[in-house]
């Protein structure tokens, strides 16, 4: 009896460490994505920028002043 609850245990710990392995594994891959979530949404915002003051250039130079002003 004392034999199989110590097998049990044994198996259960080595359970318990695979999955806290894995959940370190996990861990690793969710901080890497993070970041690259955050560079992502930089880009993003730089190429919006961009967009954008392109955009108007092509407005103003669409829309002249006239010439009185």
């Amino acid at each position: 009896m004392k034999d199989a609850i110590s097998h049990r245990l044994e198996k259960l710990e080595s359970h318990v460490a695979h999955l806290e392995h894995q959940v370190e594994q996990l861990n690793e891959v969710v901080i890497e994505q993070g970041k690259l979530v955050e560079r992502l949404k930089k880009e993003v915002q730089r190429q919006s920028a961009v967009l954008e003051a392109q955009e108007f250039e092509r407005i103003k130079a669409n829309n002249p002043k006239p010439p009185h002003h």
